[in-house]
């Protein structure tokens, strides 16, 4: 027993010894060096082959990158073949895009206009020397003056004073706005009329609860 374990230490001494670990002089061996010396151009390295006499190449003119046709006019420009406005959203308006929209909205549009859209956000408000931004709850950003396309190309573009948020929002989140804006006029300018009669009646009973706990409030 005692043999067998001198024997496993004397194995083990040695197979450390050969892991120690040392500097080599001799070259590495490269199974497969065919890829060690590519005949290629790195970025921006010269090629007197072209006559600007770069081996970068720019692209054909009317390239357009995988996935960046954008072929669709009235959903990334805001307009119809003519290059006229679009009247209405080209997207079918749900719950779930008015609630990106006001997600979006208080993000980057409640600075100044306001979270009720009436143009009065904080940057308005706080004596920051600001040309005040309109309220969007006059007649000439409603429809039909303001189409859903102007306001959609308003915040593609930016107009007078208001700059442009191509950068910061997505085209499908531009149109969330849009639709989050119109829902914002709709809530300040609704009428009876425009309520179906279940919502009529749970309007009323809302107003009534409301009243019954403002009188036991008083008691």
């Amino acid at each position: 027993m005692h043999k067998l374990v001198l024997i496993a230490v004397l194995i083990s001494t040695g197979l450390l010894a050969g892991c120690r670990g040392t500097i080599s002089e001799k070259s590495p061996i490269h199974p497969n060096p065919n890829m060690d010396a590519q005949q290629k151009f790195e970025a921006q390295e010269a090629n007197a082959f072209f006559a600007d006499g770069r081996a970068m190449r720019p692209p054909v003119p009317g390239t357009v990158a995988r996935g960046f046709l954008r072929d669709d006019t009235a959903f990334f420009r805001g307009r119809n073949a003519d290059g006229t406005y679009l009247a209405l959203l080209p997207v079918e308006v749900t719950e779930t895009l008015i609630a990106r929209g006001q997600e979006r909205y208080d993000i980057y549009c409640t600075v100044c206009h306001g979270a009720a859209g009436d143009g009065q956000g904080i940057v308005m408000t706080g004596g920051y020397g600001y040309t005040p931004a309109p309220s969007y709850h006059i007649d000439r950003l409603r429809r039909p003056e303001a189409t859903d396309g102007y306001i959609y190309d308003v915040i593609t573009n930016g107009v007078r004073n208001m700059p442009g948020y191509a950068q910061q929002v997505a085209v499908a989140d531009r149109w969330a706005i849009v639709a989050y804006i119109r829902a914002l006029q709709l809530s300040q300018n609704a009428s009876a009329d425009n309520l179906t009669p279940s919502e009529l009646a749970q309007l009323e009973q809302n107003a009534s609860a409301n009243i019954e706990a403002g009188r036991q409030g008083q008691q």
